[in-house]
């Protein structure tokens, strides 16, 4: 009994033979797993080369950005501050849409401006009251220790200000310092610059800050040293004027004392060129 059950035993462990029928069907199911991962791999390689980079991607959202800014930024130089504070107000995504094109800009320029003067005021009493006109993401008030007055034509963040940049709701001469960092746009310009000068103290500081290819005379643009004159028409005098950097200008003046606003028909030719001269920074 034990030497026959041992048998069967031996006899099951011995593997069935293949006959050629049982080979070409596997045979075939080998060659049809092939084919599939064949055409597993090959639909792979296709999906990966059609699907774009991540690259092209970029630079076409970047295009798309900077056509959407070239096309806001021509809106906010051929109207009005008034205008433009209507404009925004109805739809204020754009304004978000400008600032993404604007900072996008700014992200290839060496040296901003808004740095220079955020050092600038380090570099004094942290008891001067600020105006910022124009302010943008209120970076210069993010950064300083001064109390800081944003002003711009939407208000994103608590602490900024939507108004007409030559209707500001302070007080006349409560200010000790009135800043325009690339923010002199619009037809109507030289009313902020007015608007500041009722604002500031007397000998309060005006800090303006413009891209350089605006103050090129040789393309159309305005004279710096006739602009300054204009400028000085409105109540200002001259302190410094810096052109070391190769992007953007920095103009200082201080409010004279006891003066009053004017502006002179020199003063509103210069203005006027100064008007025509959009930002070619794209």
């Amino acid at each position: 009994m034990k030497e026959g059950r041992s048998r069967k035993r031996k006899r099951a462990r011995h593997p069935q033979p293949l006959n050629q029928q049982s080979l070409q069907s596997k045979h075939k199911t080998s060659s049809s797993t092939t084919e599939f991962n064949k055409d597993e791999h090959q639909t792979s390689s296709s999906a990966k080369r059609s699907k774009p980079s991540t690259s092209f991607l970029d630079k076409m959202r970047a295009r798309l950005s900077g056509g959407h800014f070239r096309m806001l930024n021509e809106k906010l130089y051929t109207c009005t501050g008034k205008e433009a504070l209507n404009y925004f107000g109805e739809d204020p995504a754009l304004f978000d849409m400008y600032h993404a094109g604007y900072q996008e800009q700014m992200s290839h320029w060496p040296e901003l401006p808004v740095n220079i003067i955020t050092k600038w005021l380090k570099g004094r009493s942290p008891s001067l009251v600020v105006a910022d006109f124009g302010c943008g993401d209120a970076r210069l008030a993010k950064n300083v220790k001064n109390k800081v007055f944003s002003f711009d034509l939407v208000s994103n963040d608590p602490s900024v200000i939507a108004c007409d940049m030559s209707n500001t709701p302070l007080e006349s001469s409560s200010v000790d310092v009135a800043i325009f960092c690339l923010s002199l746009m619009g037809t109507d310009f030289p009313s902020y610059l007015q608007e500041a000068h009722r604002v500031l103290k007397p000998s309060g500081w005006l800090l303006i800050a413009e891209v350089k290819s605006r103050f090129d005379p040789n393309t159309g643009g305005a004279d710096p040293n006739k602009f300054s004159k204009a400028v000085c028409d409105l109540g200002f005098a001259s302190e410094l004027n810096d052109f070391s950097n190769k992007m953007f200008i920095l103009l200082y003046f201080k409010k004279k004392v006891s003066s009053h606003c004017l502006k002179s028909r020199s003063g509103v030719h210069s203005f006027s060129k100064l008007s025509d001269q959009k930002w070619h920074i794209i």
